[in-house]
């Protein structure tokens, strides 16, 4: 199906897509760690570079839920078929700002974790709940 959207229409309804309170699933995750009881997190915490979706400050731990899309998913990371050049360029420059922004994480010494939108609807969310045991004391 072709774009009902001129390519600067598209481009402004683009640019007003925010990386911001991906709620579906900032809230699966929050509700999974209150099934587990794991508690001592804040979400939008902006104490820090790179605004994780989670922090955990007692433990140091900054906890990013990537969307499949934005951040290149190997699995599931399918390109528009219009502009393709502007969405690989795009895409490769959110993957080298989450390399920095990890490094200027661990760099201050957090613990940074980093999940895919998609491993919240699959067997992931266990996993996750067992790494942030073993960081919470």
């Amino acid at each position: 199906m072709a774009d009902v959207h001129t390519k600067k229409q598209r481009s402004k309804n683009m640019a007003a897509i925010k990386s911001r309170n991906n709620k579906s699933t900032e809230l699966k995750l929050g509700a999974i760690l209150k099934a587990n009881r794991i508690s001592g997190w804040r979400r939008q915490y902006k104490k820090i570079s790179g605004t994780p979706d989670f922090v955990f400050p007692r433990e140091k731990i900054a906890l990013f839920i990537d969307g499949c899309f934005w951040h290149g998913c190997y699995q599931d990371c399918v390109l528009p078929k219009t502009n393709r050049k502007f969405w690989i360029n795009k895409i490769r420059d959110n993957k080298f700002r989450d390399i920095r922004i990890n490094r200027l994480l661990r760099s201050k010494g957090w613990n940074v974790l980093r999940i895919w939108e998609h491993e919240l609807k699959k067997t992931r969310p266990q996993k996750i709940i067992k790494f942030l045991r073993n960081k919470i004391h």
